[in-house]
């Protein structure tokens, strides 16, 4: 059974909350203490309020909104689910950020009597950039609008001229009532004119994105494992978690970023030893040779060795009050390794409800801006459309330690950005 995660986005109210919630409670994947629960509080229009599945914070109850990223699981006979429920507001694009990042498949909520709008364009193009490749356009509350064809075939008009005009994918129009449940798991009798497959038909039916199993070999040190006892005086072990691909005893291997070569001699899993292993089991690599190894090294195949570079281009999402600024210092936290770091320009800022680019000289808040980054040492990395998992970073303050930015590593594509850009503002460090 393969494993399909999905966000949820849109403006706020469209109703992202309550068709993740309709989405769990009609396949059955609520827990009766929780049931109970929900049907001691105020309902909507009659109904339990499903939203108050997701909207777990209090502030969230009690203004009826997203603001943090939730999380929920469940399955199906057929599938594996994981659900985002990213928040609509403006001022939260770095939440929607963090979690479309780990998203497979966007389903885009449109309310049927608002139509496509400002945000709606924003949550698209930001999904699109951080490689979202299949979109659901789901057109809710189509109960307040008399469930018209018409509305419905307008506004899948409206959304396809916007993917059109961006070079995005198509997406599949699906309509629907979150509220009352109409086309959510089943299909609906007020919807006779309809003739595609409910929202969850189509969430088990749509292909599943490659897996990490499938990218090339990456794995990471998260501990060097030398218990120096009279049972095992000389083990040395490397703990981490495979991020994408397979290892299997014997590979070929080198170190990153010193460069040196060994073989692995033994690879264990729950300290037993096997042939092979998987993203994303958690190992211990025992390589042939003693090799100066630290935390944050990378083992690689030889014959899969990625860019070894000390200067990136990225997309960053700057998540701080505080302004980036050309010449900024901070460390870059690639995985397990962490490394000083400086931002010597900013190429340009992408305008997310057009894809422009336009000259920056500095980042604020929920800006998603395009950098250039020089590292202390060099650091093993991929493209972020090659490999979501090692293409991925963030950016940590030095003095307080908070996370500022998540970047994407070469997460640039040419044919979304088609508007002339000035000459960006570089300062030397």
């Amino acid at each position: 059974m393969d494993l399909l995660r999905f966000i949820t986005c849109g403006s706020v109210d469209d109703g992202k909350s309550t068709l993740i919630g309709r989405l769990l409670y009609d396949s059955d994947s609520v827990s009766l203490d929780v049931l109970a629960a929900l049907e001691n509080r105020p309902t909507v229009q009659g109904t339990v309020d499903l939203a108050l599945l997701t909207d777990g914070l209090r502030a969230e109850r009690e203004q009826g909104i997203t603001i943090d990223v939730a999380y929920k699981y469940f399955t199906t006979p057929r599938r594996k689910f994981i659900i985002t429920d990213a928040p609509g507001h403006v001022q939260y694009t770095r939440n929607m950020v963090t979690g479309a990042s780990n998203a497979d498949l966007a389903i885009v909520l449109v309310d049927a009597r608002q139509g496509v709008v400002e945000q709606t364009r924003r949550h698209t193009l930001v999904a699109a950039l951080l490689g979202i490749r299949n979109f659901v356009l789901a057109v809710n509350k189509l109960d307040l609008v008399g469930f018209d064809q018409n509305i419905f075939e307008q506004i899948a008009a409206d959304y396809a001229a916007l993917t059109d005009h961006f070079q995005l994918p198509a997406a599949t129009a699906i309509p629907l009532s979150a509220l009352h449940g109409d086309n959510v798991v089943k299909r609906s009798n007020r919807l006779s004119w309809y003739t595609g497959p409910s929202l969850l038909e189509h969430l088990e039916s749509v292909p599943a994105a490659v897996e990490a199993a499938n990218a090339a070999p990456r794995f990471q040190v998260q501990y060097v494992i030398r218990p120096q006892t009279a049972d095992l005086p000389d083990y040395r072990g490397y703990a981490g978690q495979i991020q994408s691909g397979h290892y299997r005893r014997g590979d070929r291997v080198k170190v990153l970023p010193s460069g040196l070569e060994s073989t692995i001699e033994a690879i264990e899993v729950n300290q037993q030893e096997v042939e092979t292993a998987t993203a994303p089991q958690a190992v211990v690599l025992r390589l042939t040779d003693d090799v100066d190894i630290s935390r944050g090294d990378a083992i690689i195949p030889v014959e899969h060795v990625p860019t070894l570079t000390r200067e990136l281009e990225a997309t960053v999402c700057w998540m701080s009050e505080q302004p980036l600024w050309p010449g900024r210092k901070l460390l870059l936290q690639h995985h397990s390794a962490v490394v000083k770091a400086a931002i010597p320009a900013i190429l340009h800022k992408v305008n997310v409800q057009t894809f422009a680019r336009a000259a920056a000289d500095s980042a604020q808040l929920n800006d998603i801006v395009r950098v250039r980054i020089k590292t202390a040492v060099p650091l093993a990395v991929d493209n972020y459309h090659e490999n979501r998992v090692t293409g991925a970073f963030i950016l940590v303050d030095e003095q307080s330690g908070d996370t500022v930015a998540a970047g994407l590593i070469g997460a640039a594509n040419a044919d979304y950005f088609t508007a002339p850009v000035a000459p960006p503002v570089a300062f030397s460090i």
